[in-house]
């Protein structure tokens, strides 16, 4: 079978299932070590035995048991850097590289380029947002925790993987932190903000293959945010910023927590390139 007509059937086979009809391309690019230029360029080429068998199995995962592509590939493109991922960690989402673009643009107004800060990445996954802000700002010191070993582990092969130095701790959101005494510049998170309810109608894709710790966050979505906003005082050091990943309608509440925990601190919404209010900042200055 030439690579066009592997394509061909795995597009029908997909938008049979449900899924993404594309998603076949990515799968034989990952397979084969291709760009799609590559791709495109080889479509009338035959597909030897064995990789087409491959390459249909791994459609299948996808069409018929839900598995992610990034799990079947094993990896996640962000930031211009490659990410394992697995079952254990929340799949990296574009979003987040805007709150890191943020952050990192956001830092700078506060900072002055000869300070030596701490950031705190909490609730790290596969640790995307710590290891990028390491890779990104060399000489800030990064702390990453995560309250799943199995999500630390992953995050760890990542941050050797780029050559990234990070302190990982493991424990429920700020508690590492307030039990060492740890004080932090910068405090980022995209913890689970998904409200309970949103699971009945949420796609098998994401409910049956990416951790619900990662995900869901209690009647409303909150959970996390008023946990992190009540503690956060006893963490941060002044000045100091926070940046927080938020879900599509929640900001305004994320806001108002923040300002009750600190009414001085300096809280700015910001949308993404869709237009979506999905990330909270604040400066906390005294």
């Amino acid at each position: 079978m030439k690579i066009y007509e592997a394509l061909k059937w795995a597009s029908s086979f997909l938008r049979e299932k449900g899924r993404d009809e594309n998603a076949g391309e990515w799968l034989l690019m990952a397979q084969l070590g291709n760009t799609r230029a590559q791709l495109l360029a080889a479509m009338q080429e035959e597909l030897p035995a064995e990789v087409l068998e491959q390459f249909q199995e791994s459609v299948r995962k996808h069409g018929v048991d839900a598995v992610p592509i990034q799990h079947i590939i094993g990896s996640e493109e962000f930031y211009g850097r490659t990410f394992a991922v697995n079952g254990d960690c929340l799949i990296p989402r574009p979003e987040t590289e805007e709150l890191i673009y943020h952050a990192i643009e956001k830092q700078k107004d506060l900072f002055s380029a000869e300070q030596t800060l701490t950031l705190a990445d909490i609730g790290t996954g596969s640790g995307i947002i710590a290891v990028t802000m390491a890779c990104e700002l060399p000489g800030l010191s990064v702390l990453a925790v995560d309250l799943s070993d199995r999500a630390l582990e992953v995050a760890k092969r990542n941050a050797a993987a780029h050559g990234a130095e990070i302190r990982f701790m493991q424990g429920n959101l700020l508690d590492p932190l307030i039990d060492a005494g740890q004080k932090v510049d910068i405090l980022l998170s995209n913890p689970p903000y998904i409200p309970e309810s949103d699971r009945e109608w949420m796609s098998e894709v994401v409910t049956d293959h990416e951790p619900s710790m990662a995900l869901f966050a209690g009647e409303d979505g909150l959970d996390c945010y008023r946990e992190l906003a009540a503690n956060m005082s006893k963490v941060l050091g002044l000045p100091a910023l926070v940046g927080f990943e938020v879900g599509a309608g929640q900001a305004e509440s994320v806001a108002a927590l923040i300002k009750s925990s600190i009414p001085g601190a300096e809280t700015d919404i910001v949308f993404d390139i869709n237009g979506k209010d999905r990330m909270v900042f604040a400066v906390i200055k005294e």
